[in-house]
């Protein structure tokens, strides 16, 4: 009867571990909507030069709000490369969020800057064991995301990335700065009429572009060819560094008041385009 009796309690509470085990995971996956897929993939958002997280809170309230994911976390980047996790990602939530924040936001060392996109990528793997990730990166913050994939491409023991949104890139420079003069791009293959030193840098991705990656190259156009501070031809010119290999590749050309250099991450359009992109069914 003793050993009847611990039984039944062995059951017993097994099936009520499982029932609470339930419930928790239906209140991460509770007013989410229906519409988006449902994955454990985290995206990490990049911000731009001295800018910083509080820049990438817009498109992920906004994504938040139209139900794709209710959990949103930032990783805290410090001088030293150090990351910071702050939030918690609980076990099997639905499109993690991470907003990546350099605190050293001045830094023009795209190759130390690729060394902290690295960084983010091994803390969230050491803590949540993520295989694969989304990245979107606005302005400069792009050029951290290319030099981690310039010396980190063929590296399959990290997360791989899955889909890259490439929003205003600086990739060929930016206007009064780095940007090469009177700048244009060869319309069918994205080669720039010339190439500042940080983009001769990246001509080995030519090479070494991850195959999987679907990528989405988003630039803003105020009718002059420019969004203000980045010309259209410097973003246009990632084309030519992919060199067809990426899985697919996407233009979309923003216009409007909205379309400016720090708006575009403000931008119930760009919101849109992005949700579509990364999460539509």
């Amino acid at each position: 009867m003793t050993k009847f009796i611990k039984f039944t309690l062995t059951i017993f509470t097994a099936l009520f571990l499982t029932f609470i085990y339930g419930l928790a995971a239906n209140s991460i996956h509770a007013d989410l909507s229906n519409k988006y897929i449902h994955s454990t993939t985290p995206t990490l958002f990049f911000h731009g030069y001295g800018s910083g997280a509080h820049a990438e809170e817009y498109m992920v309230n906004g994504f938040v709000e139209a139900g794709v994911s209710k959990t949103v976390i930032t990783a805290d980047v410090a001088g030293d490369g150090t990351v910071t996790l702050k939030g918690d990602i609980p076990h099997n939530a639905v499109n993690p969020l991470v907003m990546v924040n350099f605190n050293d936001n001045h830094s023009t060392n795209y190759e130390l800057q690729g060394q902290w996109v690295k960084n983010v990528l091994e803390e969230l793997q050491a803590k949540y064991h993520f295989k694969k990730v989304n990245i979107e990166a606005h302005s400069m913050g792009n050029m951290a995301v290319m030099y981690f994939l310039l010396a980190n491409a063929g590296n399959h023991n990290l997360p791989q990335i899955q889909k890259q949104v490439a929003m205003a890139g600086t990739f060929d420079g930016a206007i009064g700065w780095n940007e090469p003069a009177n700048l244009t791009v060869n319309k069918k293959t994205g080669k720039p009429s010339a190439m500042n030193d940080s983009y001769q840098k990246l001509l080995p991705l030519r090479h070494r572009y991850p195959r999987q990656i679907k990528l989405l190259n988003i630039y803003g156009d105020l009718k002059d060819g420019n969004d203000s501070q980045v010309s259209n031809a410097s973003c246009l010119s990632l084309k030519y560094l992919i060199n067809n290999r990426a899985r697919s590749y996407r233009e979309v050309k923003i216009t409007g008041p909205n379309a400016k250099h720090e708006l575009l991450h403000h931008n119930p359009q760009v919101n849109k385009i992005l949700i579509n992109f990364f999460w539509g069914k």
